[in-house]
């Protein structure tokens, strides 16, 4: 098995299930740049691997990920190569082997974005969802503007990403975010359960199945992650976002 690239996240294997592992709870598993990084080669070894058939993603048992790390996200400057976030997001978006995640507590901008790209979401009962875009001055990224409305429709996609406030585990089930809801004590023994219950199905049938499933998706996906991208990046730009972002480090100073 690979080793991960940063200690914040943690790479295990058992019954043909590549776990992988958000662990950095004094940040309430805020994501760096590295820590991305790491996401995105587990999840491309692991779609290479033929003794994986099944990915997991978690985070710790009562924090999934409380999105990106503000002070990170601000200070790190673009190398004339794509961020690791991005090639995480196309890592996610394109992997042809079944994703599933594990979510307790919270999950907060890309925490909960990127679920929109697993195949199954299983979230304990105290969980709840955040995409505060809007209020930090930016937009919708990961493809959650175009994969938002096409799950639950325009409202309910819109009263999401343009109030952008906190919403329960139940809510996010009933939008269909999630498939089941657990008790807190039960949901990642629940996660892995299914997993290694579809990691002993036939690999190929279940990977072309979600090929098949997800056959309209790529070419526009990609698309939209750019096109979100381009207007992201602009907005991050905006003196309304640099000063909701400058806020927040005072705060936390």
């Amino acid at each position: 098995m690979i080793e991960s690239p940063d200690s914040h996240i943690v790479y295990t294997q058992q019954e043909g299930v590549f776990v992988i592992q958000i662990q950095r709870p004094e940040k309430k598993n805020a994501l760096t740049q590295t820590m991305y990084q790491a996401l995105a080669q587990g999840i491309l070894a692991a779609d290479k691997d033929k003794s994986v058939n099944v990915i997991l993603l978690r985070g710790t048992e009562d924090c999934f990920t409380s999105g990106n790390d503000v002070n990170d996200f601000v200070t790190t400057k673009d190398a004339g190569t794509e961020r690791p976030s991005v090639s995480f997001m196309k890592a996610i978006a394109g992997a042809s082997t079944p994703v599933i995640a594990a979510v307790g507590g919270l999950a907060i901008g890309i925490g909960t974005t990127m679920l929109l790209h697993c195949d199954l979401v299983y979230a304990a009962d105290d969980a709840y969802f955040q995409l505060p875009f809007t209020r930090l001055g930016l937009c919708p990224e990961a493809g959650s503007s175009s994969l938002l409305p096409a799950i639950m429709g325009h409202q309910r996609a819109s009263e999401l990403l343009l109030l952008g406030e906190r919403f329960s585990a139940s809510k996010a089930q009933e939008y269909g975010i999630v498939n089941e809801v657990q008790p807190t004590a039960d949901y990642l023994a629940y996660a892995m359960n299914k997993a290694v219950e579809l990691s002993r199905l036939p690999a190929d049938a279940v990977q072309t199945s979600k090929a098949l499933i997800k056959r309209n998706q790529s070419s526009p996906m990609s698309d939209t992650i750019q096109a979100e991208l381009l207007q992201f990046a602009r907005l991050l730009q905006s003196d309304e976002a640099q000063a909701i972002m400058q806020a927040f480090l005072n705060k936390k100073k």
